[in-house]
């Protein structure tokens, strides 16, 4: 069976046809059918934090599903009390009395985890709720009422009511929005850095403002971090960097090192919101997720975390002197390479013939979001891979617009 031909023929073509086939994956690095290396630049779109084929995350696997596969929430086990402990410690970074207060909630992706937090959001009886424009929180329902993008959200309209929308880091309209009737917000949602709109970090500051302004109405404060957690921007979590605390955290992606688990933490009041018959998950907790995410958060200390700074460091010098770009911009290894063509998408198709896999979230954007174990040398080739990745693109882009 050729896969590629007979991908339409059985998959909803939501995705349209992949343009290669991958087979198996070591690291940082993945191969074709035909036996083709490729830097693996995107690990899943942030999930493979651990890159491909993990020895923390086969032997927890592996042992996991010898003992004890899927119970459902019916029942405890030990790998989901003990990832949620963990969660709990890296959120509240040892204060007692905030772990005290803090609770989780685990389902399957970061969507999931999404619905959840709105719907903690709709328990506070209040039914206003502000997303940023251009955020992305997931594409079921309710987490796509919540994602700032219209071209995504037209097809399903009517879409959940109460979500109104701020520009992402405007203070002074997001201020103006609350008090215009600050009483009935729930939630403010935000992404500590914008990941499908191209890689855009929040303004500095803007977490402590809308944090105070959480606080002085009483609103909660939700944080999307599917794609800015799990050590992703250096810090265990991206609003750490600002040193706040939201009321609500969501994750997803690197949670699990490859497999599918989300979760949402909830601390304070708004973890006493959601109680029992409120929500469910038949999968979400899965003994086998928690199990490779107990791996994951063994592996992502302090430490490794500083490397991933020092990593994303390493590529921004490098990519500052590559012809064609124009800004490195975002924190650890979730980067937005900008460049002066607007020439991204086809980079990614050329990519493929240098050996890099990458993705573009926007014309004139390269998203780079590489396993986390990713090496220097590693780096170094893949720079130079993209470097000639931009030149050949830009070359031909030039050569079809005069011929």
């Amino acid at each position: 069976m050729n896969t590629l031909e007979t991908w339409p023929e059985v998959i909803l073509n939501s995705y349209g046809t992949p343009p290669i086939e991958l087979v198996s994956g070591k690291g940082a690095t993945v191969t074709d059918e035909q036996g083709n290396v490729y830097i693996d630049l995107l690990a899943g779109i942030a999930v493979n934090a651990l890159g491909h084929a993990h020895p923390a995350i086969i032997e927890a696997v592996t042992s996991q599903i010898g003992q004890l596969g899927h119970v459902s929430n019916l029942f405890a086990s030990r790998p989901v009390v003990e990832v949620a402990a963990e969660l709990i410690q890296r959120f509240s970074l040892n204060d007692a009395a905030l772990a005290q207060a803090t609770r989780v909630f685990f389902c399957n992706s970061g969507a999931e985890a999404n619905e959840a937090a709105f719907k903690i959001a709709r328990l506070t009886g209040r039914r206003r709720i502000l997303a940023a424009v251009d955020g992305f929180h997931g594409r079921t329902m309710g987490s796509l009422a919540l994602t700032g993008q219209p071209d995504k959200r037209a097809a399903f309209e009517p879409m959940p009511q109460g979500v109104e929308f701020y520009p992402y880091g405007d203070m002074d309209y997001l201020t103006k929005l609350v008090e215009s009737n600050a009483s009935d917000v729930a939630a403010i949602f935000l992404e500590p850095i914008q990941g499908e709109t191209g890689v855009i970090p929040a303004p500095e500051g803007f977490l402590k403002s809308v944090r105070e302004l959480c606080d002085k109405h009483g609103i909660l404060m939700v944080t999307d971090e599917v794609q800015t957690g799990i050590g992703r921007t250096g810090d265990f979590f991206a609003h750490q960097y600002e040193g706040i605390i939201p009321d609500v955290v969501t994750m997803a992606k690197g949670l699990g090192g490859g497999l599918p688990i989300g979760a949402t933490l909830a601390t304070g009041k708004a973890a006493e919101l959601m109680t029992p018959g409120k929500h469910g998950t038949t999968f979400g907790g899965s003994p086998i997720s928690c199990a490779a995410a107990r791996a994951v958060l063994s592996t992502i200390d302090e430490a490794f975390c500083a490397e991933v700074k020092r990593k994303g460091e390493l590529f921004k010098e490098l990519l500052g002197d590559v012809d064609g770009v124009v800004d490195v911009r975002g924190r650890g290894l979730m980067l937005g390479v900008v460049l002066k063509e607007s020439v991204a998408k086809q980079a990614v198709a050329q990519g493929f013939k240098n050996g890099v896999i990458l993705n573009a979230p926007a014309d004139n954007i390269i998203r780079l979001t590489p396993p986390l174990i990713i090496e220097d040398e590693e780096i170094a080739d893949a720079v130079k891979a993209i470097a000639k990745t931009i030149t050949e693109t830009v070359t031909e882009t030039v050569t079809e617009t005069t011929a």
